[in-house]
């Protein structure tokens, strides 16, 4: 039997990575849509000379706003084990299950990095061979850009996992509102559908992510306001310990 100091002293830790859970959501959303638009931005449109040319042009904060996406990729893995120590009391191997799925979607979102450090190469390298070079680099460029996409839908499915399990956990436990928790589980539904149907049909890949972005980022901040101002509702040892008798049964 723990003594009621010790009680005390793991719901403090337990709120403080619920409230570090919350930062992190918050974190991500900004750094990655920032990092994405500053990309999306320098790359424009058109052909793969006038694309290699802004991106010679603006290649140090290309590079900084790939930097960040790979700093992005790291926190996701530091967030996967925030929600892994807030929600481990309600049930352990859940928890670690999520947190396994959180952090197999880190590791595909690095390679997926690498890949684009690759294409920034190829793109940089295109523009001092001239013309004779542009072909081969842009086949280069096409494969990497698939290749990148199979490991990013393949990523996000692991990524959906881990939220539909971490949201779970937070219904059941009672640790934020139960309309957050049920936001996120449809969310979570919607965003694993849509990455499978990524792989069926790639080439719908941008209505997909207009159909499950949205969602998914609405849920993900809300509970990471949530969490980050009030951390999570604790209940008393003895509501703690049927909850999560009913949770085994």
């Amino acid at each position: 039997m723990k003594s009621a100091t010790q009680e005390a002293q793991e719901q403090r830790t337990q709120r403080i990575y619920a409230r570090l859970a919350g930062f992190l959501l918050l974190w991500l959303m900004i750094n990655g849509l920032g990092s994405t638009l500053i990309l999306s931005h320098i790359i424009g449109s058109g052909t793969f000379a006038e694309t290699a040319q802004r991106i010679a042009a603006a290649e140090r904060l290309y590079r900084v706003a790939l930097s960040s996406l790979v700093i992005e990729n790291l926190s996701g893995g530091l967030l996967a084990f925030a929600l892994y120590a807030t929600l481990k009391p309600v049930n352990n191997l859940l928890a670690q299950l999520a947190m396994i799925c959180n952090l197999g979607d880190s590791i595909l979102g690095l390679v997926v990095r690498m890949f684009a450090f690759v294409r920034l190469h190829l793109y940089i390298s295109s523009q001092s061979v001239g013309s004779s070079g542009t072909i081969p680099a842009l086949a280069l460029v096409d494969l990497t850009r698939s290749m990148a996409g199979v490991t990013e839908n393949i990523g996000g499915i692991c990524f959906g996992i881990g939220s539909l399990l971490f949201f779970y956990l937070f219904l059941k436990s009672g640790y934020v509102p139960r309309v957050l928790s049920a936001l996120g589980l449809f969310a979570s539904v919607i965003w694993i559908s849509m990455y499978f149907a990524n792989l069926v049909f790639p080439e719908q890949h941008a209505t997909f992510q207009y159909v499950c972005f949205p969602v998914m980022a609405f849920a993900l901040v809300t509970t990471g306001f949530y969490l980050m101002l009030f951390a999570v509702r604790i209940r008393g040892r003895g509501d703690q310990s049927a909850q999560r008798a009913a949770i085994a049964g």
